[in-house]
């Protein structure tokens, strides 16, 4: 996370406000729900900081228990005209646009709780504040899973991986976050509780609903629960690993998307990243397989087969094609790396995109990618969607980079969308980027769900 200094000490007369705002809310709500901003957490100060672009600070942070607190308090503000930024756990709380002077921080991190397993069903209902590795925990037991593999895993809740639709790989075989929620409970801007959908895969009431709060960034409202489409775990699981010459694995990547294989995940790696992986030299592909034994070594079998008949370029560097199969503890090892990589911040300025393009122009367009800057970002594509993460770090990147990488992908079709920066870059460029025609319905929807602005303002496209 970027070195941003945090909100300092409110000044007198705000102080005098603030506190009384704070002393209301506990009388409301209860004083263990209400945290004076002064008191909070060192890492919302800093991840605050990164998310809002005008002083004074929040007066404080709320952590309802409930979805009636939760509502009790957004009906207070509604009436108080207050502004309201809401939170999980915080680990997403820097992406997405600079949000306008913030009144209160509303955490649903306390509203934790698993409602029901239908096991039988294969759906689950859990509260927004639930974290995904405890939701995942839980599933283990009945051998099910929900099929995300979102950013910060360990930390994110559930609600925020549907504000922000961030799925990962995973969705190469499960789809995205849209495409396994199947009913949502949340709290409108006036304080009124809404639903969508149900607890029944086939139950699609509202479903265009879900899909608007999908991605939405707490624009729309303020997710209290959600119901998912769960899978069986898989029973065995194999990855295989190919580096070298990017053009040998640009087209085996295109030949394994027209042929019979299956794999749960097929992510492009650029050369940057491989090198920082210590993983080969050249141009990454890995692919991973989730079935019965003997299914796995016949997919792995004619993985191999595809490379063996490319011919990689000879070439100064002698990058040829390596390839490496890669199971139990190896496997589980190397993924947890390549995440760890993605999201690790060794230096004091990351910069974190989310890139996509055409998924037929995936292995060219990180190619040009890499070559437009001096310093090499470090890039992951999944191939089938074209959707994945661009990082720099370093002191001697500067804001007119992004733009230039965005122009790549727009030019494959795609769009680059800066997720974590230094807010003084935020306030350069444009965050969002969106080339689209959309605005105008976007901006006119916002209306109808929070016509006076008070939900997470300037968060979103086109600063709704």
């Amino acid at each position: 996370m970027a070195n941003t200094q945090s909100f300092a000490i409110q000044p007198e007369a705000q102080s005098e406000k603030a506190s009384r705002l704070v002393q209301q809310l506990q009388s409301l709500l209860g004083s263990d729900r209400v945290t004076d901003w002064n008191n909070a957490l060192e890492n919302l100060h800093t991840q605050a900081a990164e998310a809002i672009a005008r002083s004074p600070s929040p007066a404080c942070i709320l952590y309802p228990h409930n979805q009636a607190e939760l509502a009790e308090a957004v009906t207070y503000a509604h009436h108080h005209q207050l502004t309201l930024m809401t939170l999980g756990q915080g680990s997403k709380l820097h992406w997405g646009g600079l949000g306008d002077a913030v009144d209160i921080l509303v955490s649903t991190a306390r509203m934790n709780r698993l409602i029901d397993h239908a096991v039988g069903d294969l759906t689950v209902t859990a509260e927004a504040g639930m974290s995904f590795a405890t939701l995942q925990q839980h599933l283990q037991k009945e051998r099910q899973l929900l099929g995300i593999d979102p950013s910060f895993g360990d930390r994110a809740t559930l609600g925020g991986i549907i504000a922000t639709a961030d799925t990962g790989s995973l969705r190469q075989r499960y789809g995205g976050v849209r495409d396994m929620l199947i009913g949502l409970s949340f709290v409108r801007a006036d304080g009124q509780v809404a639903k969508a959908g149900g607890q029944v895969v086939k139950n699609v009431a509202g479903y265009d609903l879900m899909k608007l709060m999908t991605g939405a960034y707490g624009t729309l409202g303020i997710i209290t629960q959600a119901t998912f489409r769960l899978y069986p775990i898989p029973p065995d699981s194999q990855t295989i690993l190919l580096t070298g010459d990017p053009e040998a694995i640009a087209t085996i990547a295109n030949q394994v998307t027209v042929s019979t294989l299956t794999p749960n995940q097929f992510d492009l790696l650029s050369p940057a990243l491989v090198q920082q992986m210590d993983i080969g030299t050249g141009m990454g592909l890995l692919l991973r397989f989730q079935s019965i034994a003997v299914s796995l070594e016949q997919q792995v079998s004619q993985v191999e087969a595809i490379a063996s008949n490319i011919e990689p370029r000879s070439d100064q560097n002698g990058t040829g094609l390596q390839s490496c199969c890669l199971h139990q503890d190896d496997e589980l090892n190397l993924w947890g790396q390549l995440r760890e990589t993605m999201e690790s911040c060794p230096h004091q300025v990351p910069i974190t995109c989310k890139i996509g393009v055409e998924p037929r122009h995936s292995a060219i367009a990180l190619i040009e990618l890499e070559a437009a800057l001096f310093m090499k970002p470090l890039i992951q594509i999944h191939r089938s969607s074209g959707i994945g993460t661009l990082r720099l770090e370093g002191e001697a990147i500067v804001p007119q980079a992004i733009l230039k990488l965005r122009q790549i992908c727009e030019s494959y079709g795609g769009y680059l969308t800066l997720l974590e920066a230094p807010p003084s870059w935020k306030r350069q460029i444009d965050v969002w980027g969106y080339p689209g025609n959309a605005l105008p319905l976007m901006q006119r929807i916002k209306h109808q769900f929070d016509p006076d602005r008070r939900l997470n303002p300037a968060r979103f496209v086109g600063g709704i």
